[in-house]
C-alpha cells in the first residue's frame, strides 16, 4: 500500500495506468504543459535534456561509453559494467551525444 510519484510529479497507478502506454507517447510533462511546436520537440523529460559526453549514450540511470563498456551516474560516478545484451540494447535504443544523417537516394 501507499504510492509512488515520480520526480516529474507523475502518480503511479496500478490500475488504469495510460501513461506510456503505446497510444500516447508524450512525457509527463508534455502532458501538462502541451506539447512543443515541431522542431524543438521535447527529446527526454528532462528539459532541455542533459549534454551527453562525447562519444557517450543517455542509457535512463547515466552515461554508457561504448569503448569501455562501463555506465556512470549523472555525477560521473561508476555504476556498472554493460553486459552483452545490455550493450546492445543501448547502442540500438538511446539518445547518443552525436547526431548522424542519412541520406535520401533518389531512384534512377
Amino acid at each position: 500500500q501507499g504510492k509512488y510519484i515520480f520526480a516529474d510529479g507523475l502518480e503511479y497507478k496500478d490500475k488504469k495506468w495510460h501513461y506510456c502506454d503505446g497510444y500516447d507517447r508524450r512525457f509527463y510533462t508534455e502532458i501538462c504543459s502541451g506539447l512543443k511546436p515541431a522542431g524543438i520537440s521535447q527529446l527526454t523529460s528532462l528539459d532541455p535534456p542533459r549534454k551527453i559526453p562525447e562519444g557517450c549514450y543517455d542509457c535512463g540511470d547515466g552515461f554508457y561509453n561504448p569503448e569501455t563498456r562501463v555506465i556512470v551516474d549523472y555525477k560521473l560516478q561508476f555504476l556498472r559494467n554493460a553486459d552483452d545484451d545490455e550493450h546492445e540494447w543501448i547502442i540500438r535504443t538511446c539518445r547518443k551525444a552525436w547526431d548522424e544523417t542519412s541520406e535520401h537516394k533518389l531512384k534512377p
